[in-house]
């Protein structure tokens, strides 16, 4: 998939098998394991698989996924955001995580606006929705900063955890 939006601090590009050392670290964060979960990616032939038949295989059948957040001014992968097709949810959701170096610097909003307005002007996605653990007030801020509200508590398929349901219109008809 080519991708390649810029933002004033960033870059945000499709992931590849590549970036599999990366992931494997993002998704060991105790971050990414409190709030998202653990998806037991425990080395870089994992972690290529689950870009392979996930990342990369949502670009193929939705023309969308989780992309790879760069900073411009020392090249340094800082995280992913990205949207996702997810069972459950009618509506595309964004989602985001960052490494905690990286954690409230204002880089998950920056990719976040991004991909919103890619969504809405390439995509032509006429909603978006974000989800999160209702304690992560850190995401709540981010979907709130990017003009999502709050819609109700939900709980997907095949997870115990109720999740704050976040939502936005990206053009008038919808929702």
């Amino acid at each position: 998939m080519q991708l390649n939006i810029e933002t004033e601090r960033l870059r945000i590009r499709a992931l590849t098998v590549i970036d599999a050392g990366f992931m494997m670290q993002l998704m060991n964060t105790p971050t990414w394991i409190k709030n998202i979960g653990n998806r037991n990616v425990n080395d870089k032939t994992t972690a290529s698989n689950y870009i392979a038949n996930n990342i990369i295989n949502s670009y193929n059948i939705n023309g969308f996924g989780l992309f790879l957040v760069i900073l411009k001014k020392d090249n340094q992968s800082t995280g992913i955001c990205g949207i996702v097709k997810r069972e459950g949810l009618a509506t595309p959701d964004l989602g985001f995580a960052l490494m905690p170096n990286y954690e409230g610097k204002g880089i998950a909003t920056e990719a976040s606006k991004a991909v919103v307005k890619y969504a809405k002007e390439s995509l032509q996605l006429s909603a978006l929705a974000g989800i999160t653990k209702p304690e992560n007030v850190a995401s709540i801020r981010v979907l709130e900063k990017v003009g999502m509200e709050f819609k109700e508590m939900i709980q997907l398929p095949k997870d115990p955890n109720l999740f704050s349901l976040y939502a936005m219109a990206l053009h008038k008809e919808a929702l």
